[in-house]
């Protein structure tokens, strides 16, 4: 990324009150956004990854939640990449629906 952008967005977001819960993206039109994290692990190859959410609903009335590598540029600056091994998307999935069907339980309760 441009170290003029990564200058610009920081510039913008510094009054921004952010918690460790959340970052600042670019969504697919390349607008910033607010992101929260859902889940961050490592894999055994090292590999760092990111299950996040922008907190909106698809039309089936679920919360979209994405997933991505995380890899860092040479400016210490987060970058990520399209997920295209099948088992990490496994785990995310695991992963996010025990949170969910535990949070539902204890809402219920």
């Amino acid at each position: 990324m441009d170290k003029k952008v990564v200058k610009k967005v920081k510039d913008e977001v510094k009054d921004m009150e952010l918690t460790d819960d959340m970052f600042v993206g670019f969504n697919e039109l390349g607008e910033k956004q607010i992101f929260y994290k859902l889940l961050e692990f490592d894999s055994s190859d090292g590999d760092h990854y990111l299950a996040y959410t922008d907190r909106t609903k698809d039309n089936k009335g679920n919360t979209k939640v994405y997933g991505s590598k995380v890899l860092m540029d040479e400016d210490g600056v987060q970058k990520f990449e399209a997920i295209t091994d099948e088992k990490v998307w496994n785990v995310i999935d695991k992963a996010i629906s025990a949170i969910t069907s535990g949070s539902k339980e204890s809402i219920d309760e």
